[in-house]
């Protein structure tokens, strides 16, 4: 399965208020859209559209903000209401934040996640695994015939970064504690000197509907060292933002 790789880039963004005379420490804001049956949203940010018409399945880069306290709220792309999340948040300078749409739309919620952007070795990529799927159990996620990496991990929670050597991962997510396999992830490539997330998204089981359990792969922050170099297939890359098409459907 061919694997299109989603790179962060911290984006800066203006909005009401802002002044070119003194720029104050920022942090860094992402969203990505995991309610599986929402429809595509506008997030606002102190009632201004920070990201727009942003797609199930899609991950948006990094924007800056000055730190401190803001109102986010989500609504239909292009309409005003109904506000679908109504949060406040405290964003913290120098920091890197990942604001998840979790949960069927009935009880869609925010997930607010801390992001550990700052570089690993070169010798070793850092990566983590969050699970975004409602109706999916607890579920282990293992190295196919090889070790378990993420133990028992249940709807909305996010265990902490793992780090392991460069290459490219064949995966599996399993009901937690069987051999059961709800989600095969294979071809995985895991750059040295990389952070990466792996969520897992959409429907578990049949009869819930679409879109169907699959997995998004996400690169979010990445040596300078790594710019250029070859990537693990040989070939050259630059290393620019890219629309998220990481698709690798479970079983229904």
């Amino acid at each position: 399965m061919k694997w299109t790789v989603v790179v962060f880039i911290g984006i800066s963004m203006l909005f009401a208020g802002a002044t070119a005379e003194a720029v104050p420490p920022e942090a860094q804001v992402r969203v990505v859209h995991a309610s599986p049956d929402a429809p595509p949203v506008d997030v606002w940010v102190n009632g201004v559209p920070a990201f727009t018409g942003v797609e199930f399945g899609q991950a948006r880069p990094y924007a800056a903000l000055a730190f401190g306290r803001y109102r986010v709220q989500v609504v239909p792309s292009g309409l005003l209401e109904p506000v679908v999340i109504d949060a406040r948040l405290f964003l913290r300078p120098n920091k890197y934040y990942t604001v998840v749409a979790v949960g069927l739309l009935s009880e869609i919620a925010p997930l607010v996640l801390w992001d550990r952007n700052n570089f690993p070795p070169l010798s070793l990529a850092r990566v983590r695994f969050v699970h975004a799927s409602p109706d999916a159990p607890p579920v282990d996620v293992a190295v196919t015939g090889g070790p378990i990496l993420f133990a028992d991990v249940a709807f909305t929670e996010v265990p902490q970064y793992i780090q392991v050597r460069p290459g490219v991962y064949d995966l599996e997510v399993r009901v937690a504690g069987t051999d059961v396999v709800v989600l095969s992830v294979p071809g995985v490539p895991l750059d040295g000197g990389t952070v990466y997330t792996i969520f897992a998204i959409g429907l578990a089981f049949p009869g819930m509907g679409d879109p169907p359990l699959q997995a998004l792969l996400t690169v979010d922050a990445f040596s300078k060292f790594k710019a250029w170099l070859p990537s693990l297939d040989g070939s050259v890359r630059l290393r620019e933002p890219a629309s998220p098409k990481i698709r690798s459907k479970g079983r229904r």
